[in-house]
C-alpha cells in the first residue's frame, strides 16, 4: 500500500476552516464592544456579597487583571444596590475600568428605581424573562428595567434559563404541543420554550423603544446537547448579540470539557459574540480560573491570542528525567505572572510560542515551530539540549545552569520583538 496521500484524501471543507461568525447586531457595554463582528468577549462573574465593598472590588479587580472584559455582579437587595456605585468608584481609583453588569432577579425593577446611582454605574442590566416579574406583573416589571435602560444610556442582556423558565409560556408550548397531529418529545418544547422566551421579551423591549444595538440574548442550558441545538435554532431567527455559556456546568474537569465541547463547537459554527465558563470553584478555590479557561478555548481554537503558548510534549519511556516538565512549568508559570505587565511594555507578546520538548524523536522539529524551543535530552541522549529560534538552530545549552539560560533567551528574545527595541527597529 502507498503512503502517499491523494488528492482527495482532506476534504477542502475541512480545511476552511471555523464558519464565518454569525451577523449581529453590536452592543456597546461600557467600552467594549460586544457583536458586530467585533472580537469574541471574555466575560465572569463574582460570588462575593456584592454589598462587601471590599471583597467585591477585589475580586473583580483579580477577575479583569486576568482579562475578563466583561465582570457581572449580583445585585438582590437594597444593600447591594447601595453598594454598586461605591464599587465603581474605588475600581476607578485603582485605574480598571472593566465594565459591570448587573445580575437583577425577582426585584431588579424596584433596585434599579430605588437607586439611581446604581442604575449609572452599571454598564448592563441582566434580565431573566422567567423571573422578572409573574402573571399580570411581568410585562410592567420588565418594561421598567427596559425603561431604566433607555433612560440611562445602558445595555441589557435578556437571559433566560432552563433552571427558571417562564412557566406560562412552557405550558402554553406544552398544551400546544399536546393538541398537534404529531407531538414532539418534553425536551424539544423546553428548548423552544427557551427561545421564544429570548426573543418574544426581546421583541417587547424593542416595543418600548430600546434599540437592537442594546440587546444581547442567551439561553442557558445545563446539557451539552441541547445547549448546541438552543443556540443553533436562536442564531437562525435572529441577529441580536449573542452570550454563550453552559449553565451550572459543575466543578473541575468536568465543568471545563463540558463547556469547552459546547462553546468550542458553537464558536466553530460562527455562533456566539461573548463566552462565559460557569466553573464551580473549590472551597475558597481561585475564581479567575473561569476567566483563563475561556482565554485558553478561544486562543487554541484560534479566535483570539491572550498570552504566549507554551507547547511541551506529555512526556513517555524516553523522558524518565523530569527536567523538561519543571522547565516547562517554570516558563508557564514565568509568562503568566510577567503577563499584566507585558501587556503594558511588550505589545504583541501574546503571540510568542515557546516550545519545551523532553527528547529528540519529536523535540527539534516541534522547537523549529516555534518561535523559541528547546529539545532537552531524553533517557540515553547526550547531556545537551539545542535551542532553536524562529526555526534555526542557535545554540547548545549544558550543564545546572540550563533553565536560567533558556528563560534568559526568551527574556531576550522578547525584548528584541516586542520591548522598546523591537518597535524602534520596526519603525
Amino acid at each position: 500500500m502507498s503512503l502517499t496521500p491523494s488528492s482527495d484524501t482532506i476534504s477542502q471543507e475541512s480545511l476552511a476552516g471555523p464558519s464565518p461568525r454569525h451577523r449581529t447586531v453590536g452592543v456597546k457595554v461600557g467600552s467594549v464592544m460586544v457583536g458586530g463582528g467585533a472580537p469574541i468577549v471574555v466575560q465572569s462573574m463574582t460570588n462575593t456579597d456584592t454589598a462587601d465593598v471590599d471583597s467585591t472590588v477585589a475580586q473583580v479587580a483579580a477577575l479583569a487583571r486576568a482579562g475578563s472584559e466583561l465582570v457581572r455582579i449580583t445585585v438582590d437587595r437594597d444593600e447591594a444596590a447601595a453598594a454598586v456605585p461605591k464599587i465603581r468608584e474605588r475600581l476607578d481609583r485603582l485605574g480598571i475600568d472593566v465594565p459591570l453588569v448587573g445580575d437583577f432577579h425577582y426585584i431588579g425593577h424596584q433596585l434599579l428605581a430605588d437607586h439611581p446611582a446604581c442604575a449609572e454605574a452599571l454598564a448592563k442590566y441582566r434580565i431573566n424573562p422567567g423571573n422578572v416579574g409573574f402573571k399580570e406583573k411581568k410585562d410592567r416589571q420588565f418594561g421598567a428595567i427596559v425603561e431604566m435602560a433607555i433612560k440611562h444610556g445602558k445595555a441589557v442582556r435578556i437571559g433566560a434559563n432552563w433552571g427558571s423558565l417562564d412557566q406560562e409560556l412552557l405550558t402554553h408550548l406544552m398544551n400546544e404541543n399536546a393538541a398537534s397531529a404529531a407531538p414532539r418529545d418534553m425536551r424539544w418544547v423546553t428548548r423552544e420554550a427557551m427561545i421564544q422566551s429570548a426573543l418574544l421579551s426581546a421583541a417587547r423591549a424593542e416595543e418600548i423603544g430600546l434599540g437592537k444595538d442594546r440587546i444581547i440574548l442567551s439561553a442557558k442550558v445545563s446539557a451539552v446537547q441541547d445547549l448546541i441545538a438552543v443556540y443553533q435554532e436562536l442564531a437562525r431567527r435572529s441577529d441580536y448579540a449573542i452570550h454563550l455559556g453552559l449553565t451550572e456546568a459543575g466543578m473541575g474537569t468536568k465543568g471545563i470539557v463540558a463547556s469547552s465541547a459546547a462553546i468550542g463547537i458553537l464558536l466553530q459554527q460562527g455562533i456566539g459574540d461573548t463566552i462565559r465558563y460557569s466553573l464551580t470553584p473549590e472551597p475558597g478555590g481561585d475564581r479567575t480560573i473561569e476567566v483563563k479557561t475561556a482565554q485558553e478555548l478561544l486562543q487554541t481554537m484560534g479566535f483570539r491570542t491572550f498570552v504566549p503558548l507554551v507547547a511541551a510534549c506529555p512526556g513517555c519511556g524516553r523522558t524518565t528525567s523530569s527536567v523538561f516538565q519543571e522547565l516547562a512549568r517554570d516558563i508557564q508559570n514565568w509568562i503568566s505572572t510577567s503577563m499584566p505587565e507585558w501587556r503594558r511594555t511588550h505589545p504583541g507578546v501574546e503571540n510568542l510560542n515557546v516550545a519545551v520538548m523532553g527528547c529528540i524523536v519529536n523535540g527539534p522539529g516541534e522547537s523549529k515551530h516555534a518561535h523559541i524551543g528547546i529539545s532537552l535530552p531524553g533517557t540515553g541522549e547526550q547531556p545537551a539540549a539545542p535551542v532553536f529560534i524562529d526555526g534555526k538552530k542557535a545554540m547548545t545549552l549544558r550543564g545546572a545552569t540550563l533553565a536560567q539560560d533558556f528563560q534568559k533567551i526568551v527574556l531576550d528574545y522578547i525584548e528584541k520583538n516586542y520591548g522598546q527595541a523591537g518597535r524602534d527597529a520596526a519603525e
